[in-house]
């Protein structure tokens, strides 16, 4: 059975992502067929929108294909897993500038790679299972696929706080962040892709929306503006231990959990994405992050500890949640010359 089902549905284009029993994680060959299908639907006259979707009730997409990217680690292959983020980015960058709209079904966990197909879109749709994250730091890797953008667009601080602790977004919650867009119930969506795909009528999806879930975030933005602006992790680590709340003590918790080079540079990418407000820039600096990771060797460490042993207990490169120095995160975010991944900017 395909991975991957890609057709011309009336006047859609379909695709819809088919490992079920892997939380319909992206794969190397995954990603390769969207690549090319998109520039081929984009000048289809016939083609008036492109609805995406994934089989199972457990997630849309957890993320991207981990345990080839690990055993190649493992074997002191760097540049598979760097191939792999070059093409998966130059989707992302491809999926984000469709020229039509580009209709999302986010059921279940939609994490990390999954965030790169389906969070680019213009009409995001979340229903009551829906679980949204950018959980990269807590296996060794800063957030890529083009998140940092979509944290860096969130209202306030919260792009620091959801890049940094990993947490996951309810449906109201996607929305109120900017990683969805429309809250339907689930029952409903088969219903209304059938009418999408007779009609290519992306309005739809306006008329089917219902009000979202009340968002538990909207709570505490304030305190996530009050302990996530500074500039480094180490400012916000320290705004958070002067903070006697349990609302903080339970966030130093997250972050505790979580590598601390990582996520040092999820707060510099935030940033550097925030000021320039491209998608190409920020999967350039994402970049950057990753193809060095790959042989930092935090990022094998985590995926280890987490998927492969399943200790939870990953040996960081850096031991305390702050320990990691702005000149160490500089260091991970220099430019990498003729391995630079080039994507054309479009403002």
């Amino acid at each position: 059975m395909s991975k991957i089902h890609i057709r011309k549905t009336g006047r859609t284009g379909r695709i819809t992502l088919n490992r079920p029993e892997a939380l319909n994680a992206v794969t190397h060959e995954m990603i390769g067929e969207i690549a090319a299908i998109l520039p081929v639907w984009a000048q289809d006259p016939d083609i008036s929108m492109l609805v995406i979707d994934a089989t199972g009730d457990r997630a849309f997409s957890a993320g991207g294909d981990l345990m080839g990217i690990y055993r190649a680690m493992l074997a002191g292959d760097y540049e598979t897993p760097r191939r792999f983020w070059r093409e998966e980015y130059a989707m992302n960058a491809a999926l984000f500038h469709f020229p039509k709209p580009v209709a999302t079904f986010l059921q279940g966990f939609t994490m990390g790679g999954g965030v790169g197909v389906g969070c680019h879109g213009s009409h995001r749709v979340v229903g009551e299972t829906s679980r949204i994250a950018m959980p990269e730091c807590g296996i060794g890797l800063a957030p890529d696929v083009g998140g940092t953008l979509l944290l860096a667009r969130a209202p306030g601080r919260l792009g620091e706080y959801l890049g940094t602790t990993a947490y996951r977004m309810e449906p109201g919650e996607a929305i109120l962040a900017g990683f969805a867009d429309y809250y339907i119930p689930e029952a409903e969506w088969s219903s209304l892709i059938t009418e999408l795909e007779a009609h290519g009528d992306w309005t739809a999806i306006d008329r089917a929306a219902q009000d979202a879930p009340k968002a538990a975030l909207a709570d505490v933005l304030d305190k996530i503006d009050a302990n996530f602006g500074g500039e480094t992790l180490r400012d916000n680590v320290n705004s958070l231990r002067a903070d006697s709340s349990d609302w903080a003590k339970e966030t130093l918790a997250a972050l505790s959990k979580n590598a601390p080079l990582a996520m040092a540079a999820a707060v510099e990418l935030v940033h550097r994405a925030r000021a320039r407000d491209t998608v190409e820039f920020a999967l350039k600096n994402e970049y950057r992050f990753s193809h060095r990771v790959a042989e930092q060797g935090d990022f094998q460490e985590g995926i280890r500890a987490l998927i492969v042993d399943k200790d939870k207990s990953p040996a960081w490169g850096n031991d305390a949640v702050d320990s990691a120095t702005p000149a160490t995160v500089a260091a991970m975010l220099m430019p990498l010359g003729q391995d630079e991944l080039e994507l054309e900017e479009t403002p």
